[in-house]
């Protein structure tokens, strides 16, 4: 799984990036990774120009893109720092596209599933009550192609991502939809690590099955409880896949 499907996901348009786009990219994804840490310095403009070939206004560019998501601080006479991470736009899509390049680390996995209990059963069960019939008949069909599917591992996790997709849009909620970003973050960091072999993607879909069939049968109370029973298999798989995550929300709790 790479960046490059998250944007696919998040149907951005493919129009090449500039220079200034391609050096920001790069350099955010070695943020992001920890190649520059959090308070140090990066290299300076001259540097970066030579490193990347390109011109001191093209670097100065992609600098200002990355002050905007919260990552770089530039101040006159002390050079260019890296935010603490508390600072970074997580929500941004670039953002969230750059840790796709790197191997999650245990908390940030844990903080997604955070956002994911707190958000996904609750859209399941607007979803069987409020959804339309195309909505439904979209959910239906993302369910079809995660069947179609399970034999390979990139397309499986595509199909798994439309299927939330649609649960997000059948929610209607716009402010709901807009964190869609997350979902897809969660799910390539994670099903590439609980998912590696294809013949283990059969094993999740009748989890997926019966969070469609209550929304279907628009029982919304059934809708949330299935939802957060599949979080919790989430959580399992990724107790055993993932050495040191610790999630705050444990399914036996419930």
């Amino acid at each position: 799984m790479t960046e490059l499907l998250y944007y696919d996901l998040k149907e951005s348009k493919m129009v090449a990036p500039g220079l200034a786009t391609q050096v920001s990219r790069e350099l955010g994804r070695r943020i992001v990774s920890g190649s520059y840490a959090e308070g140090g310095l990066i290299d300076d403009e001259n540097k970066l120009a030579e490193r990347f070939s390109v011109s001191k206004s093209v670097v100065r560019e992609a600098v200002k893109l990355l002050v905007g998501k919260g990552l770089l601080d530039v101040r006159r006479g002390s050079g260019t720092r890296v935010c603490e991470r508390r600072r970074w736009m997580l929500l941004d899509d670039d953002v969230l596209a750059w840790h796709q390049a790197v191997t999650p680390k245990p908390q940030f996995l844990s903080q997604l599933m955070d956002i994911r209990l707190m958000m996904e059963p609750k859209a399941a069960m607007w979803a069987a009550e409020f959804g339309t019939q195309s909505a439904h008949d979209e959910i239906e069909h993302a369910h079809s192609k995660m069947e179609a599917e399970a034999k390979s591992v990139e397309d499986f996790v595509v199909a798994d991502a439309l299927f939330h997709r649609a649960i997000l849009r059948a929610a209607d909620n716009e402010f709901l939809l807009n964190l869609e970003g997350v979902i897809f973050s969660a799910l390539l960091s994670s099903i590439k690590l609980t998912n590696a072999d294809p013949r283990e993607n059969a094993s999740s879909i009748p989890v997926h099955r019966a969070v469609m069939d209550a929304i279907l049968s628009r029982d919304a109370d059934a809708a949330e409880q299935q939802m957060r029973a599949h979080l919790d298999d989430t959580i399992a798989r990724l107790s055993v896949a993932v050495k040191g995550f610790e999630p705050r929300y444990k399914p036996s709790q419930t």
